[in-house]
């Protein structure tokens, strides 16, 4: 297996995680919205009385806008979920098939996926290789069989 194959199912495989913060930041980004939304309304915006109602008509689609991009990442991230799901379970071992999952869904540290798994972090790391060589994945990067 080449570096460049490799990298690549990295990537692919840490494309899970990638949207689980951008989840995450957009929830926090709407959070942050509803809380100057709330005191707009309150009147402590420090925008003065006249300017109020432009404020919550902002925030109103600024809101929306980050609503429907949170309902698209949920789409992103269910369907990358399956994709590396399917591939990681396509694993001959259960151990590999373990690692994969702890390391790029659950996105835990080597050392604690060894652990967890009561394994060395040595062996861990060979388990990791071997998963990657292992790992096939389809319409994103040719593996050659």
């Amino acid at each position: 297996m080449g570096k460049a194959e490799n990298e690549a199912k990295k990537e692919f495989l840490w494309s899970y995680r990638d949207s689980v913060r951008r989840l995450e930041r957009i929830s926090a980004e709407i959070e942050e919205i509803q809380a100057m939304r709330m005191g707009v309304s309150a009147g402590t915006g420090g925008t003065g009385r006249r300017g109020w109602k432009n404020d919550l008509s902002a925030y109103a689609a600024q809101l929306d806008s980050l609503e429907r991009g949170l309902d698209e990442e949920w789409k992103t991230r269910i369907s990358r979920f399956k994709e590396i799901l399917d591939a990681v379970s396509s694993l001959e071992t259960s151990q590999e098939q373990d690692v994969l999952f702890y390391r790029y869904i659950k996105g835990m540290p080597l050392w604690e996926i060894a652990e967890k798994m009561k394994y060395s972090e040595r062996h861990v790391r060979r388990l990791h290789g071997l998963a990657l060589s292992h790992l096939k994945i389809k319409d994103v990067l040719e593996c050659p069989e």
